[in-house]
């Protein structure tokens, strides 16, 4: 009788996915049997790896997915995780708590290979976005001979709030990173799986971007994530920035609600409305996001400066980096209308290092304070924090890589802004950029090539080769040269070094 069930599931996902005319295969996971579909490169989508976080899992670690019966239809994305308003372009699967699924690509070859294998963590501020974005299609990546992994991960309030009731239900008497919680159960569940896929759960690299970034440089200093993957890239990572402790994080959560139970009962789509509508941070740069990875004594045993400072890195090769203007963007959200509001600007961000700040950020004239509020926030959020990561890494003697992205397409920017660079990384260029689809060139799809080829040779080797037939060298003081992806790769050095210097003093005066 079951084998029938199993026959009647699998002729009803053939018929399902005939319109795209792909082959049919089927990976036995710990949970059951999923069915994936295409022809060079299988993908497999939607598979659960965590059960759904509702009712009384709600705010509670991951616990493991039940199995299912009959072959699960790897055919559609499951949902993304509930979410703001913000972007909606980056949505397109409809919402659910029961959004805890990630998506495997795999060689059509691979099954009882053992290749290296990519897992990617979206970015979104902690706030948006999903693992199935058309941009993060596995498929150029696997064509490469490597098995990608996109996950989804809880978000908002959701995914990352500290409260004093959730405290007291936890054994570890902390609250919060529930979303990263989730991230090491997925990494978990492809160590436990990958094989299936024709992976190798001893070669894993993660991958990720901004928020996602951010995540992967605390797992990598968390002894909890030891052992989960053996390489990393960080794209735009927001790295020894001021961070919430548990206190601050508590005070700011009981301001949505004093009732973890009352909050616990409410519609996912109220919470998400109630964190649009809520309580804000306080709108400077150098302040800590209360809704974001916090310190909790446990994941996140210390600060990532104390980590770094001391020297307490794993040795796991890292390839980290950032575009050439990252707040090209995000400046509209702090930019002032009159000199003198932005200097006051400068010095609410920098109290008592104000005359260094003016110096470093200092404007003559209105058509500059654009400009110069987008460099500010490039440094305080992530040139600042990569340059301290790559120079531990340096000093330690451990492998570290920089790049940078300078390519421009024409979407009207003057330069490269956060986010960019990943249809390049993907080497997804005709896929939906911030809401429509741009036109590329040959020089784009050239360097799209090269950088993607680049991310993949990492992955299998731990090193990036040689982009454009350039040899791309290690980072170490002092020259601290790194890859820069423009029209063509080409090897560089340096960092803007003073205003990088100001804002490491500053943090550090303010360190939790």
């Amino acid at each position: 009788m079951k084998a029938a069930y199993l026959f009647a599931a699998v002729v009803g996902v053939v018929a399902m996915s005939a319109a795209a005319a792909s082959t049919l295969t089927v990976a036995k996971t710990e949970g059951g049997e999923v069915a994936g579909i295409g022809d060079t490169v299988k993908s497999f989508r939607g598979i659960p790896y965590a059960a759904p976080p509702v009712g009384k899992l709600r705010w509670k670690s991951p616990q493991s997915a039940q199995p299912w019966d009959g072959v699960l239809d790897g055919s559609r994305f499951g949902p993304d995780c509930p979410q703001t308003a913000e972007y909606p372009e980056l949505r397109g699967n409809g919402m659910s708590e029961d959004c805890l699924r990630l998506n495997v690509w795999s060689p059509a070859k691979a099954a009882t290979d053992k290749l290296p294998v990519m897992v990617w963590i979206h970015g979104g501020g902690f706030r948006y976005g999903s693992g199935s974005h058309p941009t993060y299609d596995g498929e150029a990546l696997a064509s490469r001979g490597v098995v990608v992994v996109t996950i989804n991960y809880r978000l908002g309030l959701l995914g990352f709030l500290a409260h004093p009731g959730l405290a007291a239900e936890s054994p570890s008497r902390t609250s919060g990173n529930y979303g990263l919680m989730d991230q090491m159960a997925a990494l978990r569940w492809v160590q436990r799986n990958i094989a299936a896929f024709g992976g190798d759960p001893a070669k894993v690299t993660v991958f990720g971007q901004s928020a996602g970034a951010h995540s992967i440089s605390t797992l990598l200093l968390s002894p909890k994530a030891k052992g989960l993957f053996q390489q990393a890239i960080m794209q735009s990572v927001g790295v020894m920035r001021p961070q919430a402790t548990q206190a601050e994080a508590q005070a700011f959560g009981v301001k949505y609600g004093e009732s973890i139970e009352a909050l616990r009962g409410l519609p996912a789509k109220e919470l998400v409305a109630l964190q649009s509508s809520g309580p804000k941070s306080e709108a400077r740069m150098t302040t800590p996001a209360m809704i974001s990875i916090v310190q909790d004594g446990d994941i996140v045993s210390r600060p990532d400066y104390q980590a770094i400072g001391a020297g307490a890195l794993p040795a796991v090769p890292i390839l980290v980096g950032s575009n050439s203007d990252e707040g090209g963007r995000a400046a509209k959200n702090f930019v002032q209308s009159s000199v003198a509001g932005y200097q006051s600007f400068v010095d609410r961000n920098f109290p008592g290092f104000e005359s260094r700040a003016r110096s470093e950020y200092g404007v003559q004239s209105d058509a500059q304070i654009y400009r110069t509020t987008a460099d500010m926030y490039s440094d305080t959020q992530f040139n600042f924090g990569t340059r301290e990561l790559l120079r531990a890494y340096a000093k330690a003697g451990l492998p570290a890589y920089r790049y940078l992205f300078s390519r421009h397409r024409n979407d009207g920017a003057v330069e490269p802004v956060h986010g960019d660079e990943l249809q390049f990384a993907f080497d997804n260029l005709s896929a939906s950029h911030r809401g429509k689809k741009l036109p590329f060139t040959e020089v784009d799809s050239k360097v799209a090539k090269a950088m993607a080829d680049a991310w993949v040779t990492f992955a299998k080797t731990g090193a990036p080769g040689s982009p454009d037939h350039v040899a791309w060298p290690l980072f170490k003081e002092p020259r601290e040269l790194y890859m820069e992806f423009a029209d063509t790769a080409r090897v560089t050095s340096g960092f803007k070094s003073s205003r990088l210097d100001l804002v490491r003093d500053y943090y550090a005066s303010v360190r939790r």
